[in-house]
Formats: C-alpha cells, sequence, structure tokens
C-alpha cells in the first residue's frame, strides 16, 4: 500500500499515513549533553571516545563485546537480535526518556543517544576505549542564507594530498548533529587514510526541507573548490551519509550531476531514507523497533517538510528520482530497522538506471548500528566494508 495524498484533509490520515522515513534517530559518539544544539568544539589530536574501529592502540587491557550480555528477554519485534545489541537498546530504554514523538524538537535533542548505552557499558564491562588518531579542525564556510559549520578530520602524520570524504550525519533532518556522528567520520578517516569533512547542515524545523540538502550540496561544492586547503586531493571526493545524511549523499550526486559540477567518486549511504512508502515489509514488521520506529518517521517528517505533499518531492522520495548516470554505490542496511526496505528499493531503481551498486544487509542489528563498533561486531564489520568500498573506489 502506498500513501495515499488524497487523504491529507483528515487529520487521522495525516497521521497514519505519514510519508517519508526522514529519520537517523540517535547518534553513538556523543553523551546526552553533546546532542544539544551548540557550537561544535573541533580541536583535538588524539580522541579516546567510542569509536568503531579498534586498529590503533587502546588505552588499557580490560573486557571484551563478548562479554556483553543482555538481561532481559529478546523484545518481540527483534527475536535475532545479537547480544551486544540487545545489550544496548536495554540500557538505551532503562534511561526512561519520553519519547520523541511526543517532544518538540528542542526537547528531542536533549533526549539520551545509544551513545549513552554505548559508553555505559563499555564501562560496566570494563571495555577499554580505542584511540583513534586523527587530528580535527573546524571552520564556517557560506551557504545560501549564511554559514554552516563543518569539522575536518585528518590522519595524524599523512603526507602529500589525500582522498577526501563528505560526510552526512544522521538525525531525521531535525536532531542530533557532527558531535553525535563523530565516531562515524573519524573512524572512516583512520581506516581509509582519508581527510573526512562532516558537515553540520542545519536542522528542522527551524529550517525546513530544502535547507538540509542545498546545505549538503554547498559544502560538497565547497569541498571540490577548497580540497588542497585541507590537504586533501581534489580528484578524489567521496560522499558517506547515514539515515537522513544517507538521503544527503545521494542528493549531492544527483545534484552534482544536473549542475555538470565534478560528481563523486563514489557514494556510501548507510540505511538510507530513500522512500515515501511507510507500508513496506521493513515498516510493517519493525513498526515498533527500537531505536527508530514508524512513529518517529512521522514526526520527523512533520518537522521536516513545509507540508505533507512535499513528501512526494524526489529528493526525499529518492525511488522516484531520476538515476541514471550516477557514480558507484554502496548501501550499509541494519536487519531490525524500518528503513531495511529503503536501501533495498533504492539499489534496485539504481540497477535499473544502470548504476554499479553494491549491498549488504547486516543480521540481527538496529538502526544506529553502524557508528557502534568498539561494542558491535557487526557495526565493526560494516565499518570495514565500507572503508574498503572507498579505498577501491579512490585506488582506482
Amino acid at each position: 500500500m502506498k500513501y495515499n495524498f488524497n487523504l491529507i484533509r483528515s487529520s487521522s490520515a495525516r497521521q497514519c499515513l505519514a510519508s517519508l522515513a526522514v529519520a537517523a534517530v540517535f547518534g553513538v559518539t556523543a553523551c546526552n549533553s553533546s546532542n544539544k544544539t551548540k557550537t561544535p568544539s573541533d580541536s583535538s589530536s588524539v580522541d579516546s571516545s567510542v569509536t568503531t574501529t579498534q586498529t590503533t592502540d587502546v588505552v588499557n587491557k580490560g573486557g571484551s563485546p563478548d562479554d556483553v550480555k543482555p538481561k532481559g528477554p529478546k523484545p518481540a519485534w527483534g527475536t535475532d537480535i545479537k547480544p551486544q545489541m540487545q545489550a544496548v537498546i536495554e540500557k538505551l530504554v532503562s534511561y526512561n526518556d519520553k519519547p520523541i514523538p511526543q517532544l518538540t524538537a528542542v526537547q528531542a535533542r536533549k533526549n539520551h543517544t545509544p551513545t549513552d548505552a554505548v559508553k555505559d557499558l563499555m564501562k560496566e564491562y570494563n571495555i577499554p576505549m580505542p584511540v583513534m588518531k586523527v587530528d580535527t579542525m573546524g571552520k564556517e564556510i557560506p551557504v545560501n542564507g549564511g554559514n554552516v559549520h563543518i569539522r575536518v578530520y585528518t590522519p595524524q602524520g599523512a603526507t602529500g594530498q589525500l582522498p577526501v570524504i563528505v560526510y552526512y550525519h544522521g538525525g531525521g533532518f531535525v536532531i542530533a548533529n557532527i558531535d553525535v556522528y563523530d565516531s562515524s567520520a573519524k573512524a572512516l578517516s583512520d581506516q581509509v587514510g582519508a581527510v573526512v569533512v562532516s558537515v553540520a547542515y542545519r536542522l528542522a524545523p527551524e529550517h525546513r526541507f530544502p535547507t538540509a540538502h542545498n546545505d549538503a550540496f554547498a559544502a560538497y561544492q565547497w569541498v571540490v573548490n577548497n580540497a588542497a586547503s585541507i590537504k586533501g586531493d581534489p580528484k578524489k571526493i567521496a560522499v558517506v551519509g547515514e539515515s537522513a545524511g544517507g538521503n544527503l549523499a545521494t542528493n549531492v550526486a544527483i545534484m552534482a550531476r544536473d549542475k555538470k559540477v565534478q560528481a563523486p567518486l563514489h557514494v556510501v549511504s548507510v540505511y538510507p531514507i530513500a522512500s515515501a512508502d511507510m507500508f513496506s515489509a521493513s515498516y510493517n514488521k519493525y513498526i515498533e523497533a527500537k531505536p527508530l520506529d514508524k512513529a518517529m518517521m512521522m514526526w520527523f517528517t512533520k518537522n521536516y517538510t513545509n507540508n505533507m505533499a512535499e513528501a512526494k518531492d524526489p529528493r526525499l522520495n529518492l525511488v522516484a528520482a531520476n538515476l541514471k548516470g550516477l557514480p558507484a554505490f554502496t548501501i550499509i542496511n541494519a536487519e531490525l530497522d524500518p528503513l531495511q526496505s529503503d536501501g533495498e528499493m533504492l539499489e534496485s531503481k539504481l540497477k535499473a538506471a544502470g548504476v554499479t551498486v553494491d549491498r549488504k544487509v547486516y543480521d540481527g542489528v538496529t538502526h544506529e548500528f553502524f557508528g557502534m563498533g568498539a561494542l558491535v561486531p557487526e557495526a565493526k564489520e560494516a565499518l570495514g566494508y565500507a572503508a574498503s568500498q572507498l579505498k577501491d573506489a579512490f585506488n582506482k
């Protein structure tokens, strides 16, 4: 069943037939306070926060992710959930935060994130924090109607021009920020050996559709024109995004094609928002999943769009967009996620348009698993897969 836009006059229809899977609900790299709207702190040399890879030194010896065990039965919506993933969800639920759909955007930005759960579990099981040897710096860049902040990650000791990854965080275009998704960006920089530019695009409802999309492309253009100033190779640029950011990364590739701007070499889209159909197989199966459920998707839609009809816009409903002539894609999905079908539909549409696509679905994990590599084995594997795909694209 598809969304029936003739029913939007009814309040119950608007509530029940929301049309856009706009979400990356929580991040996994910052504590509760870092999910608040604030000026990011970008200056650092070695970071010991939760990261998605353990390829570098660790702070101390201690426990292992294998030690992490859930305390209760598996949830009805996730009977094959992996132990570490279940433990994270249990810890997240234990904070007893008010559900996102019952909050304003400002309030929702203060809720706990899976980061808090991951960090608390690591402390509980004495799991050492990996150290990522990556330098960061912040910069304001101009966009239409103002400026946006970017955070630039550079591998320590790197010489010469490096490939560049422009990274877009999740949060349904409404919550989260570059602090919340810091570990994904940092780990990509570390594993790929690339400069990563994380974009703090403006959020809704303060800045509604299509502000985030326009900011995302403006930031990409800035990188194309200024890569050398951040030790980057202007001919080796890729885009990566998670959830809402996966939608933005795909749109950047489309806009580059349409505006005849240098195309990214590769697109990595992690559990992307790609369809206006909220009655897909995965939406029906994981309607009450955690940390992302259907009610939250409806809330994101209401906050980001100016009106419900905008959900038909191909910038949001990517499966209706012209996808011909795009660079190669890597799509990563979680099994226990309402957005799993979005990734499947996008893969099908891209292939039909002649685009090279490689897609993997990770079993037993939920939305937002990608940044949990210090605790969840599947996340570590997924990050490694994304890094390998990017390195192959840069080396061609």
